[in-house]
């Protein structure tokens, strides 16, 4: 067996991936949303931004981020930022209520304008969930949560392909998991098997 940590049980009875069980703002994420089906092009490029943005970082810190991001980024809507120009720019690296990583920055809006590009073959929703792989067992431990899979390196090159930045396979993946794609919820985790 792989090392790792299993599922936890929490001071609520209620047994999580150990990353879910501690702070109350990822506990809230892990219990609502994390593995959770998203629709819409808007969520898509809200979930894709946010992994790029915390590449290097904890995930903790853009959860309490994440309304900051919401209001910089217009709601990720799509058409607003792809329209940011160097004003826009320089505003979001004053914005200390976001991470400020200039080439993060510059990705989000270049992904903003791949996304609108995209619509022309289907749009972002329909292109991420075109490299859903098939479901495999529940990882046992944390040990046995992969941080890449074949799926996400083609994802990462697709996007690429069309335009998008800082999306790379390990960022892939965590998308991946982040909407359902992929259901990495430990074995004994509550919210197993409640992927999209």
């Amino acid at each position: 067996m792989t090392a790792g940590t299993p599922a936890i049980v929490g001071d609520d009875g209620v047994a999580r991936c150990p990353w879910g069980a501690g702070d109350p703002v990822n506990r809230a994420y892990h219990d609502s949303e994390w593995g959770m089906r998203v629709s819409g092009e808007a969520a898509h490029l809200e979930r894709l931004t946010l992994e790029a943005f915390q590449s290097g970082l904890s995930w903790l810190t853009i959860l309490n981020k994440r309304e900051h991001f919401r209001r910089a980024f217009a709601g990720f809507d799509a058409d607003v930022v792809a329209a940011y120009d160097e004003g826009d720019l320089e505003r979001l690296m004053a914005d200390a209520g976001i991470v400020r990583n200039r080439r993060k920055v510059e990705a989000a809006v270049a992904n903003a304008r791949a996304t609108v590009a995209l619509r022309a073959e289907g749009g972002l929703e329909a292109f991420i969930w075109s490299f859903r792989p098939e479901p495999g067992p529940a990882p046992v431990t944390t040990g046995e949560v992969p941080t890449t899979s074949p799926e996400s390196v083609a994802l990462s090159k697709a996007l690429k392909k069309a335009g998008f930045a800082h999306v790379g396979p390990t960022t892939m993946y965590a998308l991946m998991e982040a909407i359902g794609l992929v259901d990495d919820h430990l074995e004994g985790c509550h919210r197993r098997g409640c992927a999209g």
